[in-house]
C-alpha cells in the first residue's frame, strides 16, 4: 500500500526534519516524505537532485533504504501552520505519487511506534492525537462559538466527543479523503473571522484581541479548524488520548515538542536547575539524531545525551512547583 508521509518547515525546523525523518526509518516506514519549506535549503541537502517531474522547483534527497525527502518550495502567503489541509490536498492531486493514505506530522515531532501501528490506525478512521488542553465537553463556549459561527455560514457541526485534538497529526486513509476537502472549507470560511490564513499565533501578522488568545473560538487557527472539521465529518474518527504524543505517562506512538524552545536548541543541565527536567521528548530527539541522516557529531550527540542523564539526575531533586 502506497502510504505518503508529509510535513512543512522553514527556518531552524530542518533540524526537526532530521529526527522525524530518522525515527520514522527506525520505526520500519519506508517510501516518500514530502516536505514543504519557505526559504533555503539546510545544507545537509546539499546532495539533493532536481525532481521536477514531481514539483515545480522540487529536489529529491535520498535517505537511505528506501526512504526519499522530497523538498518542495511553497509560494504561498498562508502561514505554514494553516496550509496543512492544502498541502496534503495539493499532493494527493499528483498523478505520480497514487497515495492510498496520507499522514502529516509536525516537524518536532519523533515518531515512537511501529510503522505497522500508523497503517492499520487508519483504518480506524481519522488519525489523530488528544491535545493537553484537551477535553472541550459539549457546551463549551469555544465549541458553540464555533457552530454558532459555522451555522452561519453554511456548514453545520455535530458534536462527537469532549476530545480536543492537537493540530501536529493527522492520518487520512484514501476512503477519507474528503476529510482534508472539509478541513480546507472550515480554514477558508474562518480566515473571514481572523483576518486571513497569513495570521497566526506563530506568525509575524497579528492577530486582533477578538480573535487570538485562550478563551477565543480561533486562537490556535489550523488546530481549532480541524477539531470544528471532526464536527462537520460524517464518517469516523479515532482518538488516542493524551499518551499519544507522550503528555501525559503511558506508551505513546510518537513525542511532540511543544512550545520553545525546540530539542535542539536547549541546554537541559541549565533548564534542569532552572526547575525544567528533560522530557521524553528531549531524549527521544537526541536518539534519533543518531542516523542514518547525520548532522551532528557521534562526540556531539555523545555530550548531548550525557547532559540529559545528568539533567534527569538533577530532576529527581529539583523540580518547579505550580501554584494554581
Amino acid at each position: 500500500m502506497n502510504l505518503i508521509v508529509c510535513t512543512l518547515f522553514e527556518g531552524h525546523y530542518h533540524l526537526g526534519l532530521i529526527a522525524l525523518t530518522n525515527s520514522l526509518h527506525s520505526q520500519g516506514f519506508r517510501g516518500a516524505i514530502y516536505a514543504g519549506y519557505r526559504g533555503s535549503l539546510p545544507d545537509w541537502a546539499d546532495k539533493a537532485t532536481p525532481c521536477e517531474n514531481v514539483w515545480a522547483g522540487g529536489r529529491c534527497y535520498e535517505v537511505a533504504d528506501g526512504v526519499q525527502i522530497y523538498f518542495l518550495p511553497l509560494t504561498t502567503t498562508y502561514d505554514l501552520t494553516n496550509y496543512k489541509p492544502d498541502f496534503m490536498l495539493n499532493l494527493l492531486e499528483i498523478e505520480s505519487i497514487n497515495a492510498q493514505g496520507a499522514f502529516y506530522f509536525d516537524p518536532d515531532i519523533v515518531v515512537s511506534a511501529p510503522w505497522s501501528f500508523f497503517t492499520e490506525w487508519i483504518g480506524c478512521g481519522i488519525a489523530l492525537c488528544e491535545d493537553v488542553n484537551s477535553p472541550l465537553p459539549s457546551n463549551h463556549p469555544r465549541r458553540v462559538a464555533w457552530r454558532n459561527y459555522f451555522g452561519d455560514n453554511g456548514l453545520n457541526l455535530k458534536f462527537k466527543d469532549c476530545i480536543y485534538v492537537n493540530g501536529g497529526f493527522i492520518g487520512v486513509q484514501k476512503a477519507d479523503f474528503e476529510f482534508l476537502h472539509i478541513w480546507k472549507e472550515v480554514q477558508e470560511k474562518m480566515a473571514l473571522k481572523i483576518g486571513g490564513l497569513d495570521r497566526s499565533i506563530f506568525s509575524k501578522i497579528p492577530m486582533s484581541e477578538e480573535t487570538s488568545g485562550p478563551f477565543a473560538p480561533f486562537g490556535k487557527t489550523d488546530q481549532d479548524a480541524l477539531n470544528a472539521t471532526v464536527e462537520a465529518w460524517d464518517g469516523n474518527v479515532s482518538f488516542v488520548g493524551q499518551e499519544g504524543m507522550a503528555f501525559k505517562p503511558g506508551v505513546p506512538q510518537m513525542t511532540h515538542a511543544l512550545g520553545t524552545p525546540k530539542p535542539w536548541h536547549i541546554n537541559h543541565i541549565t533548564y534542569a536547575l532552572a526547575g525544567r527536567p528533560p522530557r521524553r521528548v528531549d531524549r527521544d530527539y537526541w536518539q534519533a539524531m543518531s542516523g542514518p541522516i547525520k548532522y551532528y557529531s557521534n562526540s556531539r550527540i555523545s555530550i548531548k545525551k550525557t547532559s540529559l542523564l545528568v539533567a534527569a539526575f538533577i530532576g529527581r531533586f529539583y523540580k518547579r512547583f505550580h501554584l494554581y
